[in-house]
């Protein structure tokens, strides 16, 4: 049986020979810088969004929203990517499949859960939309959904991004670093990752390496070399 997490799944889109070469072949990309200070900021939040999780009561930021904090007694699970997250065995691949959410936040009303995804930047201008070039944050936010649905969740197409902007325009640090906190809201759909996870299971049965993707610097660089 093998296990696959949500940043595996975004590989084989990425470029599918780089996720055949490390799935199969045990030849990994280079590994990238750790974002010390962003994770800082997730450990910061999801310990604010604690406090209000046990108070049952919504966070100033989800007051406009009509949401608070989920209280599902299996959200610290879900929240540990690299020990269980979210998880769902699919019998026909023998495969689970895994991924950590950041958060999730629960409509009383509409008893509806909502993905939700910290990110932090320092940019000049805030944050206000996702960007156009996150098409990786999109496809996250979407397979958290399809997990969670096959977990059994009742989860709303709507996704939110709490995005964190660092004022770099500021007069002096000072030791501290301000932020600009954004809800930015994403309707999502899901409904393209079965029909992905089909083909990342027919390229891992191949015995051909397949096609490098076009854009993908680390294949190029392999070529060059």
């Amino acid at each position: 049986m093998r296990k696959l997490s949500r940043s595996k799944i975004d590989l084989f889109i990425e470029c599918p020979c780089c996720f055949y070469r490390e799935q199969r072949l045990n030849i990994k990309r280079p590994s990238g810088f750790p974002f010390s200070l962003n994770n800082a900021v997730d450990t910061l939040l999801k310990k604010e969004f604690d406090h209000y999780r046990k108070l049952g009561k919504p966070h100033p930021i989800q007051v406009p929203l009509g949401l608070i904090p989920a209280d599902h007694p299996q959200i610290d699970d879900w929240r540990e990517a690299l020990k269980k997250g979210v998880q769902f065995y699919n019998p026909a691949h023998d495969c689970i499949y895994r991924g950590g959410i950041d958060d999730l936040w629960y409509n009383p009303v509409s008893k509806e859960y909502h993905v939700v995804d910290y990110k932090a930047t320092a940019k000049q201008e805030v944050v206000l939309e996702l960007p156009e070039w996150a098409d990786g944050y999109r496809r996250q936010s979407e397979i958290y959904q399809w997990l969670l649905r096959k977990n059994g969740l009742a989860v709303s197409d709507t996704a939110y991004f709490l995005y964190c902007t660092g004022d770099v325009n500021a007069s002096s640090f000072d030791g501290n670093l301000k932020f600009h906190q954004e809800v930015i809201p994403y309707e999502g759909n899901d409904s393209w990752v079965e029909g992905v996870l089909d083909q990342l299971q027919a390229c891992l049965a191949s015995n051909q390496l397949p096609a490098s993707a076009e854009n993908c610097e680390y294949c190029r660089y392999k070529s060059a070399r």
